[in-house]
């Protein structure tokens, strides 16, 4: 989107809103719609707030403060003497089982990985504990750093049994596409969650810097009749993904 249809898009809708709401939360609000709307995509550029108060002819405090607003939320990211790009913050609900490439789609993205290692191999102890299987039994075992329109999301390692894969070469982008096509796609899971702080690797995979933070998830996946399928180890970058609760009385 161009500097001038952005400015046109954002006048309006800050026209649109009622006169008693603040001006900054009026521009917050136009900035939002557009990201909603998919006018402004995940990694595109704001112009600078000097640009933006002269078009919508507002003070750069006010520009400034709507602007702060958003970055608080995750909603843009910046950096002192860089450009204000728009997040990638992607929400995951808890209440129903999705991949990954099923949670960006949803979100209008384009998801994606590049991979760092496909192998048959010993399970690990963790891998073993989860999965409930002996050390002799192989695994194929994947890791790869997942995206969405090309921006590193997390950092995830899955294990799964080679009886329900015998090869890691069946995979291409969705892990859960070829277990589908072979008959054992994960029907429920059980999930952990905790914080950790970003090492050395996961730094330099997420483009983030070493001790920020992390949400890592462990999950086993099962099949309808209780067989464990999958353990999945995901480490989130903290400022970009967001889980969703929904509870009930």
């Amino acid at each position: 989107m161009t500097t001038v249809n952005l400015i046109g898009l954002v006048s309006r809708e800050m026209e649109a809103a009622a006169s008693d709401v603040p001006l900054y939360r009026r521009l917050k609000s136009a900035i939002e719609a557009a990201i909603r709307s998919n006018a402004l995509k995940a990694g595109a550029v704001l112009p600078g707030e000097r640009v933006l108060a002269e078009a919508l002819s507002i003070s750069r405090v006010t520009v400034r403060k709507a602007l702060a607003l958003l970055e608080e939320e995750g909603q843009l990211n910046r950096r002192h003497g860089s450009k204000t790009e728009i997040g990638s913050r992607v929400e995951k609900s808890l209440s129903t089982l999705t991949s990954f490439s099923e949670d960006i789609l949803a979100r209008g993205l384009n998801p994606g990985c590049l991979w760092l290692s496909k192998q048959i191999i010993r399970p690990s102890p963790a891998e073993m504990m989860a999965l409930g299987i002996a050390g002799n039994t192989n695994v194929v075992r994947m890791r790869r750093v997942r995206t969405a329109d090309g921006a590193p999301i997390a950092v995830e390692v899955s294990a799964v049994p080679v009886r329900f894969l015998p090869s890691p070469e069946m995979v291409q982008d969705s892990l859960y596409e070829a277990l589908d096509a072979r008959g054992f796609l994960p029907q429920r899971a059980i999930q952990r969650m905790r914080s950790r702080g970003a090492s050395l690797e996961d730094a330099k995979h997420l483009h983030c810097e070493a001790g920020a933070p992390l949400l890592m998830t462990e999950r086993r996946c099962f099949l309808a009749d209780g067989q464990i399928v999958e353990y999945c180890e995901t480490r989130y970058k903290g400022d970009v993904y967001d889980f969703v609760f929904e509870l009930q009385r």
